[in-house]
C-alpha cells in the first residue's frame, strides 16, 4: 500500500499593513451568517469536497458538536452579485490572534480570478474582529496544504501571509 505524503504550511500576519490587496471585484462581499447555518455549512461541505476536507463529510452530530466546542467562530460567505460564491470562517483566539479555519470558493466559482479579493475581505474581516481579551487584533494565521487548490498558497503569499512553519504528513 502506498503512503499518501501531506505537506501542510502555516502562513500569518502580524499587521494589517502587510496586507496586500487582490484586484478588486466590485460586486464581491462578505456577508455574516448567524452561527453554524445549514447555508454554512452546505457551502463548507460544497468547497471542501474537491479537497478531503473534513467538513465535506461531517455528519449532523459532527456538526453540532463543532459549534458547541468553538462557540466564537464566525461564518463570512463569499457573494458576487448577492449569490454564494465561497466561504471564510474566522475564529479570534486568546492573545489577540485570529485564526482563519476556513477560506474557499465554490467549484463553480474558482478560476474566475475571485480568490485574490476574496482573501482580501477574509484578512480585513479578520483584522476587524473584536479579539477575545481587550486590546486589539495583533495576529492573523491560517494553514493549507498539499491537497488544497494549486493556487491556495500563491495568493495566501501574495497577500501577505508570511510562512512560519512547514510540516510533512504521512
Amino acid at each position: 500500500m502506498e503512503k499518501t505524503v501531506k505537506t501542510v504550511t502555516y502562513l500569518e500576519m502580524t499587521d494589517p499593513g502587510e496586507l496586500k490587496p487582490g484586484r478588486v471585484v466590485p460586486s464581491l462581499a462578505l456577508r455574516r451568517e448567524a452561527g453554524l447555518s445549514e447555508s454554512a455549512r452546505s457551502v463548507q461541505a460544497r468547497v471542501g469536497a474537491a479537497y478531503g476536507w473534513r467538513s465535506s463529510t461531517r455528519s449532523e452530530q459532527e456538526w453540532q458538536e463543532l459549534a458547541h466546542a468553538h462557540p466564537n467562530r464566525q461564518y463570512w460567505l463569499i457573494e458576487l452579485a448577492g449569490e454564494t460564491a465561497g466561504i471564510a470562517a474566522l475564529e479570534p483566539q486568546p492573545g489577540g490572534v485570529v485564526e482563519i479555519r476556513t477560506f474557499g470558493l465554490l467549484p463553480e466559482y474558482v478560476g474566475r480570478g475571485l480568490g485574490g479579493h476574496a482573501l482580501t475581505l477574509a484578512l480585513r474581516q479578520a483584522w476587524a474582529t473584536e479579539p477575545l481579551e481587550a486590546g486589539a487584533v495583533r495576529r492573523v494565521w491560517l494553514h493549507t496544504n498539499s491537497n488544497d487548490h494549486p493556487s491556495a498558497l500563491l495568493n495566501y503569499r501574495s497577500r501577505g501571509l508570511r510562512v512560519y512553519r512547514t510540516e510533512v504528513e504521512e
